[in-house]
């Protein structure tokens, strides 16, 4: 004779006293909800506010009363983090979407293979502006990363004492100095070289590569620091020279977190119309020669264009916000890159 028994599921200590899954979503659309209908849809961000400072009075005192205040706390804490992100993003998403939806309609093939030269009105494209910003961007980038990077192998491998201490200070300054500044130091020298008034390519890559130095020390310090003193002392012990077990051990072990730092200081310059306004000058024209007159690049294009439009010429704002969102997609894909060149470039594991 059999018996049968049924067994109760036992609550334990980890799923008692715990708020169902469903609180928070439905907690919080319904202080949105009735908040937004409250102040009406003439005040829908000041609804959206109230909503999420509604909910999370909510959220806490429900899990105080059900799950303890040690919980509590956390969804205080969490819901503040996330709040953070949404805030940070909001910025972000709104300039995203104004030039996309500004952008798109004058993004065609004339903007890419026409410049402004003898252009009124519909018509013309950023060649030029494209054009200068990849060659004075190219020629900061040739002169920043080898300084950039034997500073910083100085500092890590070589540096002691006070000169080291006073190159640390000294970068730390460049690092936090206006980009206005970098636009008269490098005005001013080729003004004395040159003559005043002087405007030119090299001038906006020197003005640049003033800004990009420091970045470039700075990550590129990093990435050797990281480098294990192990593998040093390995190649020390083979009888390899420090110049060799530098070239050889140091910078192949942090070559992926070098070119990452590289790639996001050109991203950084990238954008930067100051110190170009002072010294490439802006020219309709197209312009090859960096040690030869004006050169345009795509942020003085936008500035220049939509000063010209005085806020009401259609082809000018167009022109304008197409090449704000041509300078977002380089910078993106120079982000793309940078993560590209790390996972590349990223020491591999063995069998892999």
């Amino acid at each position: 004779m059999t018996v049968e028994t049924r067994t109760k599921p036992i609550s334990t200590s980890l799923t008692a006293g715990k708020l169902p899954r469903w609180t928070t979503p439905a907690l919080l659309a319904g202080a949105l909800v009735v908040c937004t209908v409250l102040l009406g849809p003439e005040n829908f961000a000041g609804g959206i506010a109230l909503g999420a400072v509604v909910y999370l009075i909510g959220i806490v005192t429900l899990s105080g009363i059900v799950e303890g205040r040690r919980k509590a706390t956390d969804r205080f804490v969490t819901s503040l983090v996330v709040a953070a992100f949404l805030i940070a993003t909001i910025p972000l998403v709104s300039v995203s979407w104004t030039a996309l939806s500004l952008g798109l309609p004058r993004l065609d093939v004339a903007f890419f293979t026409q410049s402004m030269a003898g252009i009124i009105g519909e018509g013309g494209g950023a060649l030029h502006a494209i054009v200068g910003t990849l060659l004075i961007t190219l020629a900061a980038t040739l002169i920043s990363v080898p300084i950039g990077l034997m500073t910083s192998i100085y500092l890590v491998e070589y540096g002691r004492g006070p000169l080291a201490r006073a190159i640390t200070f000294f970068v730390d300054v460049m690092t936090g100095i206006p980009s206005i500044v970098a636009g008269l130091f490098a005005y001013s020298l080729f003004s004395m070289v040159f003559g005043s008034g002087h405007r030119s390519g090299i001038s906006g890559a020197v003005a640049l590569s003033v800004l990009m130095i420091p970045v470039v020390v700075r990550s590129s310090e990093e990435m050797l620091r990281i480098v294990p003193n192990e593998l040093r002392e390995a190649s020390y012990a083979l009888g390899v020279p420090k110049w060799l077990t530098i070239v050889k051990v140091v910078l192949p072990t942090s070559i992926a977190g070098i070119m990452t730092g590289i790639v996001l200081a050109i991203a950084r310059v990238i954008g930067e119309t100051a110190p170009l306004l002072l010294t490439a000058g802006y020219i309709a024209n197209m312009n090859y020669n960096l040690f030869d007159g004006r050169m345009t690049t795509l942020p003085l294009f936008v500035f220049t264009t939509y000063k010209n439009s005085g806020g009401t010429d259609v082809a000018d704002l167009d022109r304008a916000w197409t090449g704000a969102l041509v300078l977002i997609l380089i910078v993106l894909a120079l982000n793309l890159i940078a993560r590209l060149i790390a996972r590349y470039f990223a020491p591999k594991k063995p069998g892999r």
